[in-house]
């Protein structure tokens, strides 16, 4: 019975030896599974993840394309505008310039405040009073500033 007792203990010290063995082998080996599994998910979200940042790359360049394209036509809009504006602006002028000179004749003296961009030819001019005035045909004239532009007001004759 010794024997049979001493073949028992021999194998339960075998047993005993072996499982913390066997069980961390096995613990390797699902961890090493995981781990697989792990990098396998991690690369099935990054070439999810490189797929979406592709496609908003795509997206914000087709988006950059047309804004640019957007401001480019807004530019070309506002060009024409102020081409059109500065073309009135010419033509306002050149009708405030020919008025004047044309009204006295046509029409005797012009209304106090009238305001011309040039004088007419054929205008004296006068200090009175420290200001400077001029006398064109029927009309008086002080000199002014609107905004930039240097421009001639119609007054009452200066006393």
């Amino acid at each position: 019975m010794t024997g049979q007792l001493g073949i028992a203990v021999v194998v339960a010290a075998v047993v005993i030896t072996l499982v913390p063995d066997v069980a961390n082998g096995q613990a390797y080996a699902v961890a090493a599974t995981r781990r697989r599994t792990a990098v396998v998910v991690g690369a099935t979200v990054h070439a999810s993840d490189e797929a979406k940042a592709s496609s908003q790359a795509a997206q914000q360049s087709t988006a950059a394309q047309q804004s640019t394209a957007a401001q480019q036509s807004a530019t070309a809009q506002q060009q024409s505008a102020t081409a059109a504006q500065q073309s009135a602006t010419a033509q306002q002028q050149t009708a405030a310039a020919a008025k004047p000179a044309a009204a006295p004749a046509a029409a005797g003296a012009l209304a106090v405040g009238t305001v011309a961009a040039t004088l007419p030819a054929g205008c004296a001019n006068s200090a009175v009073g420290g200001v400077e005035y001029y006398h064109c045909g029927n009309d008086w004239y002080r000199s002014a500033f609107q905004g930039n532009n240097l421009v001639y007001v119609t007054t009452a004759p200066p006393q």
